[in-house]
């Protein structure tokens, strides 16, 4: 089993800042990609960015040039920084964490509300 905590999460004005972060434990060998998804009310999950261990990353086109996905291998964290925040940026956000795309982690969740 992997364990993923989020935290970092809160209420911020639109326009302003946030990171979180994500760090995983336990049987964490062989995790190949992370990332961050999130959910607002009445909406499906959906991608925000993921990054391989070699450093490749991958954005949804609503957040390119906002928020920026980095990695630390030696502390098995992940991060997310949330620049020019906007109110449709408001969502629960979870942490992903996958070996192959059929065995997977999700974190618990941590709320983003961006407040207009």
């Amino acid at each position: 089993q992997v364990q993923l905590v989020e935290s970092g999460g809160g209420l911020v004005q639109a326009g302003g800042s946030l990171r979180l972060s994500c760090t995983a434990s336990g049987a964490i060998f062989s995790i190949n990609t992370m990332g961050w998804y999130r959910q607002a009310p009445g909406k499906q999950r959906e991608l925000v960015a993921t990054i391989t261990i070699v450093g490749s990353t991958n954005y949804a086109d609503s957040v390119k040039g906002r928020f920026t996905i980095s990695r630390d291998n030696a502390k098995n964290t992940v991060y997310l920084q949330m620049n020019s925040l906007k109110s449709e940026d408001t969502a629960v956000y979870y942490c992903k964490a996958e070996r192959s795309r059929w065995d997977y982690y999700w974190g618990q969740g941590t709320q983003v509300t961006v407040s207009s």
